[in-house]
């Protein structure tokens, strides 16, 4: 068996690797406090944020996009993203009033997936806004 001859090289010490944080510390450092508490009450739901925005805004025509990103527990930004689709889906309707918007969901329009396309917008937010039945 050989040796090596030594060599007056320095010493290179691996890197140290920085640590991921835990999990409850990364949890805290997401984008949104809103998306937190959101995620914390409920870890899934049975709607999807498309459902959520529309109900925020038959409920509150009048309200702002970083009150509905609130109140779902998403960015402001999927707000507006999914706020365009109902619009192009037909399902909602935007009248700008000043420097404000309003918003109005077309009532009777289907809902889009297969399992539910037997019902009607104005079904869903008389189920989830408790209000009277036609």
């Amino acid at each position: 068996m050989t040796t090596r001859p030594k060599t007056s090289r320095p010493e290179v010490r691996p890197q140290a690797r920085a640590e991921k944080p835990p999990r409850s510390a990364k949890a805290s450092l997401s984008a949104s406090p809103a998306r937190d508490v959101a995620r914390e009450r409920a870890p899934w739901t049975f709607l999807s944020n498309h459902a959520h925005v529309l109900i925020s805004l038959a409920d509150d025509p009048e309200a702002r996009m970083r009150d509905v990103a609130s109140r779902v527990g998403i960015t402001e930004r999927a707000v507006q993203r999914i706020v365009t689709e109902l619009e192009e889906g037909g399902y909602l309707e935007r009248l700008k009033e000043g420097r404000r918007n309003r918003y109005r969901v077309t009532a009777s329009r289907p809902l889009r997936h297969p399992i539910e396309r037997h019902c009607a917008t104005d079904e869903l937010l008389d189920l989830v806004l408790g209000r009277p039945r036609r």
